[in-house]
């Protein structure tokens, strides 16, 4: 990709046109006849009780899509052996929420796929997802052969969009785990996350031209709702069952930074893209390129600018928006600043290492 001049880099995103933002449902208590049995099932691995809570209003589609953890805690049994926990949840973070304790002599496949259908079975009409997400690449082969043993329905995406369920684990690790009597603070997670160098981006993904670029909250869920109508290409997320407080960005006056991409054939590149399960977009002034994180382990050198005292401190100022936006961030595919969003995908910088 070739870069904006230097002065069009710097202005403020025109929003496009789009209706207002939904608004979401607060989690209700689970049904207690299905959260019984799954809590006894829980407290069989350990003595931390698990737990089942499921909005009476959530619908197959709501429930078709789930985010799964499974890792090691910051607790420890009565042997001092770390306490493992399968943590699920549904992309809004509103219809699912289950959590199970397991000692680590039951780590393999066959336990967690058992786990995952006890859970399905817990669910209104007793249906498996389509699919399963998940983002800590050293799980791959554990999480793809229990879901692979759950059916050929399911199918299983490594994805560091698993936005609720790092915002629910982050809020987990905040007030959760510090509360219970076998809490170790020194206990680091034994499954570690070490993204793969940058690889050259495929032709089919470049664009002619790209910018860094702001745009109002408002202006991001504008879009988002376009994304939602199949009107663009895309992956969107209500920002606030990401972590993200709405209000604060707001009261604060911040934009929310982004890159666009122009390219004559923005519908053909935005398609391509869109089969990305795109994470984070980052600038590195050391080597002066953009880079797209995506998967659970996948960095790409998504564009690269000339290297000056000014660009580097543009990328820098961006990145500081990013931070400032709370980790907030988008990227945009259009044919031209005119046209409406041939994809938009909402981003959030969530640092994996430290869950």
């Amino acid at each position: 990709m070739t870069q904006l001049a230097s002065g069009a880099q710097t202005r403020r995103h025109r929003p496009w046109c789009g209706a207002a933002p939904r608004h979401c449902l607060l989690l209700p208590p689970a049904p207690q006849h299905r959260a019984r049995a799954l809590a006894e099932s829980a407290s069989q691995a350990s003595s931390l009780p698990g737990e089942l809570q499921v909005a009476a209003e959530a619908t197959a589609a709501a429930l078709s899509c789930w985010e799964v953890d499974f890792c090691s805690r910051p607790l420890v049994d009565e042997r001092g052996k770390k306490v493992w926990e399968l943590l699920v949840c549904d992309t809004s973070g509103t219809s699912l929420r289950y959590s199970e304790y397991f000692p680590n002599n039951r780590i393999n496949s066959a336990e967690l796929r058992a786990a995952l259908q006890r859970l399905a079975e817990a669910l209104p009409g007793a249906t498996l997802p389509t699919v399963i997400r998940f983002f800590r690449a050293p799980m791959q082969t554990i999480i793809s052969r229990a879901c692979a043993e759950l059916g050929p329905s399911v199918r299983v995406l490594p994805s560091r969009r698993c936005f609720a369920l790092q915002a629910w684990l982050q809020q987990r690790q905040a007030t959760l785990y510090p509360s219970l009597p076998n809490f170790d603070s020194s206990a680091a997670p034994l499954v570690t996350m070490d993204p793969g160098p940058p690889q050259a981006l495929p032709d089919a993904l470049r664009g002619e031209r790209w910018a860094f670029v702001s745009l109002p909250l408002e202006g991001v869920l504008q879009e988002a709702e376009r994304v939602r109508r199949a009107e663009a290409f895309g992956s969107v997320f209500e920002p606030n069952m990401a972590g993200v407080d709405p209000a604060a960005l707001a009261s604060g006056g911040a934009n929310i930074p982004g890159v666009v991409v122009l390219s004559r054939r923005a519908d053909a590149l935005a398609g391509w893209t869109n089969g990305l399960e795109i994470a984070s977009l980052t600038p590195e002034t050391r080597t002066a390129s953009l880079l797209l994180e995506t998967g659970v382990s996948q960095r790409w050198t998504y564009a690269s600018w000339r290297k000056s005292a000014a660009a580097n401190a543009e990328a820098d100022a961006w990145q500081q928006a990013k931070a400032q936006a709370q980790g907030l961030h988008f990227l945009c595919v259009t044919a031209d600043e005119q046209a409406p969003a041939a994809g938009f995908w909402m981003c959030r910088d969530v640092d994996a290492k430290a869950l």
